[in-house]
C-alpha cells in the first residue's frame, strides 16, 4: 500500500504523526506542571491551607502521563493500521 502513496499523501501522514507527538508533549508538559505545582504547594509553609490541593495534584499528575502515553500508542497503532508503514 505504501508504494501507492504520492508525495501529498506521504506528507499528510507525516503531519498526522507529528501532531500525535505534539499532543503527547502537551500531556507531558501538563504532567510536569501538575507535579511541580503539587510539590511546591506541599513544601511552602505559606500555602499550608492548600495542602489537600497539593496532594490532589500529585495524584493527578501521573494519571495525565498515563493517559498521554496511552493515547500516543493508540494513535500510533491506528496510523500504522490505516496507512501502513509509509516510511
Amino acid at each position: 500500500m505504501s508504494s501507492d502513496l504520492i508525495t501529498r499523501d506521504y506528507l499528510a501522514i507525516e503531519r498526522t504523526r507529528l501532531a500525535n507527538e505534539r499532543t503527547f508533549l502537551a500531556y507531558f508538559r501538563t504532567f510536569i506542571v501538575l507535579l511541580s505545582s503539587g510539590f511546591a504547594i506541599l513544601r511552602l509553609t505559606a500555602l499550608e491551607e492548600l495542602r489537600v490541593l497539593g496532594w490532589i495534584l500529585l495524584v493527578v499528575a501521573p494519571v495525565m502521563l498515563i493517559i498521554g502515553t496511552a493515547r500516543l500508542i493508540m494513535v500510533r497503532h491506528r496510523i500504522a493500521r490505516y496507512y501502513g508503514k509509509a516510511e
